[in-house]
């Protein structure tokens, strides 16, 4: 016996209807499902792992820069790094720095190493010693070749008044000081 089918009148507007109704159904069943399975993959614990190969590297060397450079002090360099490096980082050496006695510039540097600029010697047989120009009181700036009491309490009262001083140079081009002088008292100033 054959089997028939018959179709209801109207069949194929119900289609047109029902079809995009099923697709949209489907579509929001499919994103629930993907939704659902990415925010449970995202709350499962990470997989445990050796505590042994949890040990961070290391970021660096400390090393201490001291003596005859523009900013002496702690300095965090790359493992391999040489102490040209290290005096670089603390600004390079100061004009009072005695390069006739210099520690080696091609030897590697090691975590915790104090790196030791000598400051040169007068004919006298002192060491220089600088003045940081923006932190200085009256008396060591008084102390200082080339200045006179008044020009100390100049240089405080500049030094006060607008911020402090951006370079040495200052002193002669707004305070006046004469060049002579200037050349003299930079050799014993730091800012």
């Amino acid at each position: 016996m054959p089997l028939r089918l018959r179709f209801v009148p109207g069949w194929k507007r119900f289609l047109l209807v029902l079809a995009p109704v099923t697709l949209a159904a489907g579509l929001l069943a499919g994103a629930y499902v993907y939704r659902s399975t990415a925010t449970a993959s995202n709350l499962a614990p990470p997989p445990a792992s050796n505590p042994a190969l949890d040990v961070p590297a290391q970021p660096g060397l400390l090393v201490h820069v001291v003596g005859a450079v523009e900013n002496p002090g702690l300095y965090r360099l790359p493992r391999g790094d040489r102490v040209f490096d290290a005096i670089a980082a603390a600004g390079g050496f100061s004009p009072d720095a005695d390069t006739s006695r210099l520690p080696n510039l091609a030897g590697r540097l090691k975590d915790g190493e104090q790196v030791k600029v000598p400051f040169a010697k007068t004919s006298s047989g002192t060491v220089v010693v600088r003045t940081n120009l923006n932190q200085a009181t009256l008396e060591e700036l008084e102390g200082v070749p080339g200045f006179t009491a008044s020009f100390a309490k100049e240089s405080i009262d500049y030094r006060t008044n607008f911020g402090g001083f951006q370079n040495t140079r200052e002193l002669v081009d707004i305070l006046g000081m004469s060049e002579s002088d200037y050349l003299v008292a930079r050799r014993y100033l730091t800012l």
